[in-house]
């Protein structure tokens, strides 16, 4: 049977505790109800954290990008000009084993198997950064209309199980695992017990608003 997780409600979620775009963004896709050829919409949330409930992002431009941008409309965030400026993101990079020890020490806190990098997932990790990069935005759909399960397949990964989060604008992949485990549909992700793979990407842009955008990929093959 093929699963799609995406983690609770899907979001918009600022990490830290004032609405705006001052802050890094993440999103996780999850559904644990989520069909393969599935289509959602997710819901546009900040999270306001300490400072109370949560309350909706004011859409700002539900036009599409490009008219060649299949991306359904009101499914991405762009980040007001300037928003991040004030970040210094010279020394940002990412190194994927690295990333995989963080999150399997976060797995094996919480009693989890530990995951293994894959090249497929990795592969529509970077494909999703880059399209993500090249609109400057943050979303689950790609430009082509596209949402994670339709990537996942597309690098040949014959996976029964698929789930992705992302995040724009974190300096470092510290910074990227505090935002997504301090969100519980991103940290359900994080703690998938049936996962057995994934991918992590990071595309760097300083001419975008974004700066920069992380896809992280999880899976398990049939």
């Amino acid at each position: 049977m093929y699963r799609v997780v995406i983690s609770g409600v899907v979001s918009l979620c600022v990490a830290g505790c004032s609405l705006g775009y001052s802050r890094p963004l993440t999103l996780g896709f999850a559904d644990a109800n989520g069909t393969p050829s599935g289509r959602r919409i997710p819901d546009t949330t900040a999270s306001l954290g300490d400072a109370g409930p949560t309350a909706p992002i004011p859409r700002r431009n539900d036009r599409v990008a490009a008219l060649d941008d299949r991306a359904p409309t009101g499914s991405f965030e762009k980040a007001p000009q300037g928003s991040l400026a004030a970040r210094d993101y010279s020394t940002t990079t990412l190194n994927a084993e690295m990333a995989r020890d963080l999150i399997n020490a976060y797995r094996k806190q919480n009693g989890l198997k530990p995951l293994k990098l894959d090249p497929l997932l990795t592969n529509a990790a970077k494909a999703h950064s880059r399209d993500l990069a090249k609109w400057d935005r943050i979303s689950h759909f790609g430009s082509d209309g596209s949402n994670p399960w339709d990537r996942v397949k597309r690098t040949g990964y014959n996976a029964r199980l698929a789930a992705e989060n992302v995040g724009t604008g974190q300096i470092d992949i510290a910074e990227v695992m505090k935002g997504w485990q301090q969100s519980p549909g991103h940290n359900k992700n994080l703690l998938l017990a049936d996962a057995q793979h994934m991918g992590i990407a990071l595309v760097t842009d300083g001419k975008t608003e974004f700066k920069t955008f992380w896809t992280l990929v999880l899976g398990t093959p049939m």
